[in-house]
């Protein structure tokens, strides 16, 4: 194809000659026709004709060749200039490299979890039905059976209303392979079609399938169990003990509505039970018109719960409509703000490279002013110039971001090992993909990339002289616009640098008080194992013994302190929940909370090291009289304030052990500690035995110990295999890790904000040093005149540190605002952001002033060591 190209151009440009020689002949012979001479005929002829190879030109131009003729010469000069320069090129390639692919990473993950529409029918069409008490998180999944129906059948605006249940674990067994667990999401009847996704082999579930027996499977489990076996339908797998027929296979590219967790197999749900609710608007609908017909129709869903339930708050719940099109909101409740200060910040550090490439730029095209001015004396336009320097800087992007795209590969592998360390039930297993939104985004970041640094360097092609040039040397060469814009790039990095900086100290300050937070119990060396005793088969009073002397035997490791059980164990995230009563105490409708309850063997509060303030932990013998309890400090400040608890009945109304209320006495008072968030404040929460009846109700073993607690792991399973032979243990971690799984969002902002400020502070100490060395080695003779005048060393090195210091002050006057604002940004979207005072702006401007200053001592020490007889006889 090239050689054809090539043949084709030179036939046209033969072409092009033949046709200009004929035309030359043609008026020769008519001025010799006229009786001229053939000699002045023929000069004359040229002389009227004009400039044949800009007549040429003028033609490539029609043609429309020559215009991609200078695009591949300039590329090709701006690659040779890259190779003559290989230290300058590594340096702005590197920083290119993190700057892109930083921003790249962030937008990836931030499209994936914000924007990227689910593989379905219409995605913009659906929306989600939330609910929520005023100054609680939002959630879905809350909905009753009646409640999907009542919307259903009633609404006005929905072309469809669906439901499925989530957050199902499930144990899988295919024929007989080893058993594994997956996710299951149980589908009302019209869910497939109310997505309108076609499934890729059989049918979905549908109308006649709800009382079991049918499951679609994911296509990722067809392949790696089925191994896409086309005859699948009609196979039997087992899921949690029950069998079912496989009738159909979900298309590859859909995996469920939730971006964090891809579903393996989809089961008809029973009309029982909770759901989350998903709609369709009908065409023509908006999404104010559905809210407004919602709040009328979750009237019903009020009135409902308020007949079923004791909560006096229920009439306070609000119904919210939002957009589904990119599945589910849990991630981007979660994720959403953090990732757009994320993407703000790293925004920030690339508009810091880009300054700080441009300081590099501007010295290249201020020793480049002798070349410029030579073209512009040989006929180049300065249009030519600008545009020669804009391509260079654009293929420097370009390297980078192609440098930058295997960054971004490694950084976000990083990203998502993050954000799937939270606790079990919220991990997030995102899948990334390339495509054509994240392709342009890189090539739109490059573009303007390089167009934002090299608009300074193109700039200085208007300011060079051709005579000036011819008369003076390369180096003498300088524009006072390359003066003025070396020290504003200086101050511009300080400024710039000044909010990443903040922003780093903000959020490292805010993670470290989160981990240092008093929670209400050490969280140093403990052990939580997590045992499941419902695959061994194992109940009753049997599974009750053989927990008793695993306790037992586990107090006897060398090195254990206490051990315990619990369900839930602290900032699990899991729990029940009820209301409480009180005799001869008035509650008051406002003032009525949810209580938290968890279930604890003897010793628990001892192992965990939270203070027992009245009263009596359990003890085993508490079995006999299981109608005992201990409560924490605030809700015995709430129902016996003045009184003393010990003895004192309290009523709970709850439906995790039965739908009647059960009384119990309390034994004991503890202190308070956060159960639910670490975050949380003040929440009421109950204890009761895990030994009840005869039966066990906790079943993850609580270890303290007397060294690093995960060393201990081996022999913890060794005793539960030798104590509980057919017990698997399904978890084991620690506290530690347990409560770090419930900060990822805030840890992850803290690792990358301080990365990026270390980043930018490192950006901003080269780019200092470039602009400083370049400034000094300009003022050579001036230096040199000083020194010959008398200044001393020391002087010199004192002028140039107090321009630095000038420059540093001008970007701290810049930066500071621009830091307040982001402080104030970040407070708003990030919920209880600590260390709200200034003290990470004042330790960042320290912090890039000093580095600023150990930038600029070498270029000052290397003025001071300047000869003045050699500075005068520089040119």
């Amino acid at each position: 194809m090239k050689f054809w190209r090539r043949a084709k151009l030179q036939y046209r440009e033969r072409e092009l000659d033949e046709e200009l020689l004929s035309h030359l002949a043609m008026a020769v012979r008519d001025r010799i026709e006229r009786g001229e001479d053939p000699r002045e005929a023929e000069a004359a002829a040229h002389r009227e004709f004009g400039n044949r190879t800009l007549v040429q030109e003028i033609t490539r131009d029609i043609w429309g060749w020559r215009f991609l003729d200078e695009i591949r010469q300039d590329i090709r000069h701006a690659l040779r200039g890259m190779r003559r320069s290989p230290g300058f090129t590594a340096a702005a390639i590197a920083s290119l490299a993190l700057g892109i692919g930083a921003n790249t990473a962030i937008f990836s993950l931030m499209y994936t979890v914000m924007f990227r529409a689910l593989p379905v029918s219409h995605p913009e069409q659906l929306v989600e039905l939330l609910q929520k008490y005023p100054g609680e998180p939002r959630g879905n999944g809350y909905w009753s059976w009646r409640s999907y129906e009542y919307y259903r059948d009633h609404s006005h605006v929905f072309s469809a209303v669906t439901g499925l249940a989530i957050d199902n674990r499930a144990l899988l067994q295919v024929g007989s392979a080893e058993p594994e667990y997956g996710i299951a999401e149980y589908a009302a009847a019209n869910y497939f079609s109310t997505l309108g996704v076609k499934p890729a082999l059989g049918r979905w579930t549908g109308p006649g399938d709800e009382k079991g027996g049918a499951a679609v499977l994911s296509w990722s489990l067809w392949d790696r169990r089925f191994n896409r076996d086309p005859g699948v339908v009609g196979k039997q797998i087992i899921v949690d003990e029950k069998p079912v027929a496989v009738v159909g296979v979900a298309p590859r590219e859909f995996v469920g509505l939730r971006i964090e967790a891809k579903a393996d197999v989809w089961l008809p749900k029973e009309p029982k039970g909770t759901l989350a609710l998903l709609a369709r608007l009908k065409p023509g609908v908006t999404l104010e018109q559905a809210r407004a017909e919602m709040e009328v129709l979750y009237r019903f869903t009020i009135e409902e719960r308020a007949a079923d339930a004791t909560d006096p708050q229920v009439r306070r719940l609000r119904v919210e409509v939002e957009p589904a099109g990119a599945g589910l909101s849990t991630v981007r409740d979660r994720f959403g703000k953090p990732l757009a200060l994320l993407m703000a910040i790293a925004g920030m550090l690339l508009l810091l490279d880009c300054v700080n490439i441009a300081g590099m730029l501007v010295a290249r095209a201020t020793g480049r002013a002798r070349e410029m001015a030579l073209r512009l004396g040989l006929g180049a336009s300065r249009g030519r110039l600008v545009r020669q320097l804009l391509t260079e800087s654009l293929t420097l992007s370009a390297t980078g971001a192609l440098a930058g795209m295997a960054v971004a590969y490694f950084s976000t592998g990083a990203l998502l090992r993050i954000m799937a360390s939270g606790r079990e039930h919220e991990r997030i297993h995102l899948r990334l993909q390339l495509d054509g939104s994240m392709l342009f985004f890189t090539a739109a970041i490059a573009m303007l990339t390089g167009l934002i640094f090299g608009l300074i360097p193109a700039a200085s092609a208007f300011g060079a002289s051709p005579a000036f040039a011819l008369r003076q040397t390369g180096r003498s060469v300088e524009t006072r616009l390359s003066r003025f814009a070396a020290k504003a790039l200086v101050a511009a990095q300080v400024a710039l640098c000044l909010p990443l900086l903040s922003s780093g100290g903000l959020f490292l300050a805010h993670l470290s008080d989160l981990e240092h937070a008093d929670l209400g119990f050490r969280r140093d060396h403990v052990l939580l194992t997590t045992l499941d005793p419902v695959r061994s088969g194992i109940g009753g009073e049997r599974l009750s013994q053989a927990y008793q002397e695993l306790l037992s035997r586990v107090q006897t490791i060398p090195g254990v302190r206490s051990a315990s059980l619990s369900a839930p164990t602290p900032l699990q995230g899991a729990g029940a929940g009820g209301f409480g009563s009180v005799d001869g105490f008035e509650e008051r409708p406002e003032g009525r909370r949810r209580i938290s309850i968890g279930w604890v063997a003897p010793k628990y509060f001892e192992t965990l090291g939270t203070p027992l303030l009245a009263g009596r932990e359990f003890a085993f013998q508490d079995q006999a009289n299981p109608r005992v309890a201990i409560i924490n400090q605030t809700l015995a400040s709430h129902y016996f304030s003045g009184r003393d608890p010990i003895g004192k009945r309290i009523t709970l109304d709850h439906v995790t052990l039965t739908r009647d209320p059960a009384t119990y006495e309390i034994v004991g008072v503890a202190g308070d500690a956060n159960y639910m968030e670490i975050r949380e404040r003040e929440r009421r929460a109950i204890y009761l035995p895990a030994f009840r009846g005869g039966r066990v109700h906790a079943h993850t073993l609580v270890i303290r110990t007397d060294f690093e607690p995960g060393s201990l792991a081996g022999e913890v399973k060794r005793i539960v295999r030798e104590t509980a032979q057919t017990i698997p243990v399904t978890k084991i971690t620690t506290l530690a890790d347990q409560i770090d799984a419930t900060i990822v969002p805030e840890r992850m902002m803290a690792v990358l904000s301080g990365f990026f400020a270390g980043l930018g502070a490192l950006l901003a100490g080269i780019g200092v040093y470039g602009l400083l060395a370049y400034t000094v080695a300009r003022r050579t003779n001036e230096i040199g005149i000083r020194m010959a005048l008398g200044a001393t060393a020391g002087g010199v090195v004192r002028v140039v540190l107090r321009e630095t210091l000038a420059m540093v002050a001008t970007g701290l006057v810049l930066g500071i605002p621009l830091a307040i604002w982001g402080r104030a940004v970040a407070s708003r979207l990030i919920q209880d952001l600590t260390a709200q005072t200034g003290a990470p702006i004042a330790l960042g401007a320290v912090a890039i002033a000093g580095v600023t200053l150990l930038a600029s001592y070498v270029p000052a020490q290397r003025a001071a060591r300047v000869d003045p007889m050699e500075a005068l006889r520089h040119d």
